[in-house]
């Protein structure tokens, strides 16, 4: 009997079975699973905004926290606020790989090399008292191994740099990872990214930085060992704070135009 059952045809049938079985208790964990996945993805998110604005969120209620911000659209070639776009829904990484809600840059233009740009935006307000106090903006580039993903905190004036932080990279630990490093986002706070011009001007240098310098308040520390994070951490900042980023809206910013 148990000679009969051993036959190629039986042991198929049990494998495809067995497969059939698994991916169905798979799909239906992923299934289960998503909706927490997702809750967790927007409270990390807002978890970063709000650090990067400054907030300390230790044992405290992020989303109580994070109901401080309004968040609008921006059109990147405007420089204005877009209503006719939900906010809410809005998923601004999808559009930059949209053909018809994203633009290809050119090599010269491409400085942050991330190939496509999104046409819209979302930045993150914080008011106080009826005036602006801080403007998060979302920024990404190439660093060594990785695309870095992070925010960009600034002070009402729409210069003065409040916070910045990656949640999202995977560069070299104890190297470019140094992004992370709280010491050297402990930097920031303070520097101003635009000259008395008008131009991008915020850089990661290798020499140390002089407070005496007129330009210091423009410069942070490179990371040690980590040349091309940092020069990837520098072109993302000048690329999205340039002409073909967020230079237009915070134009309008500083100017009341929004």
């Amino acid at each position: 009997m148990s000679k009969g059952n051993d036959t190629i045809q039986k042991t198929v049938t049990v494998a495809l079975l067995l497969c059939l079985f698994c991916s169905v208790i798979v799909s239906g964990a992923a299934v289960l699973l998503r909706p927490a996945q997702l809750a967790n993805k927007a409270l990390d998110r807002k978890t970063n905004i709000l650090t990067a604005a400054g907030i300390d969120t230790a044992d405290k209620n992020i989303d109580e926290l994070f109901s401080q911000f309004s968040i609008r659209i921006v059109d990147l070639e405007t420089g204005l606020y877009n209503d006719e776009i939900d906010p809410q829904t809005f998923d601004q990484r999808k559009s930059a790989k949209n053909p018809a809600m994203s633009d290809e840059l050119d090599n010269s233009t491409d400085i942050a090399g991330i190939n496509r740009r999104e046409r819209f935006a979302s930045v993150y307000l914080l008011e106080k008292e009826g005036k602006l106090d801080r403007v998060i903006i979302p920024v990404h580039g190439y660093g060594l191994w990785s695309t870095l993903y992070g925010f960009l905190a600034l002070e009402g004036d729409g210069n003065t740099v409040a916070g910045l932080g990656f949640y999202e990279h995977a560069e070299t630990p104890g190297l470019g990872g140094e992004v992370d490093n709280p010491r050297w986002k402990g930097q920031w706070p303070g520097k101003q990214v635009f000259d008395a011009q008008g131009s991008v001007a915020i850089d990661l240098v290798k020499t140390r930085i002089n407070p005496a310098d007129p330009k210091a308040v423009h410069k942070v520390d490179s990371l040690s060992g980590a040349t091309l994070t940092s020069r990837g951490v520098t072109n993302l900042l000048q690329f999205w704070l340039g002409d073909d980023g967020f230079g237009p809206y915070l134009a309008n910013l500083r100017t009341g135009g929004v």
